[in-house]
């Protein structure tokens, strides 16, 4: 999936498969997720938070499933 750079702390991009709702965010930890049946309203509110990593924490992590697919 094709990821574009964000301005964050904590993460380094994010990219969205409008086909299967995939949220996918790297981290400038190397650590890289995949979040499942994220809707693209959500999707558009966390590019356009002031905070991405705040809200991938509140807003993302606890209400959609998700998987670590690579590691450091």
């Amino acid at each position: 999936m094709k990821r574009q750079p964000v301005s964050s702390q904590a993460i380094v991009s994010l990219g969205y498969d409008t086909d299967t709702h995939t949220l996918e965010v790297e981290f400038r930890s190397g650590y890289v997720y995949q979040y499942y049946d994220v809707p693209p309203p959500e999707f558009l509110r966390l590019v356009n938070s002031p905070s991405v990593g705040g809200y991938i924490n509140t807003r993302i992590k606890p209400l959609y499933q998700y998987e670590c697919i690579h590691t450091p």
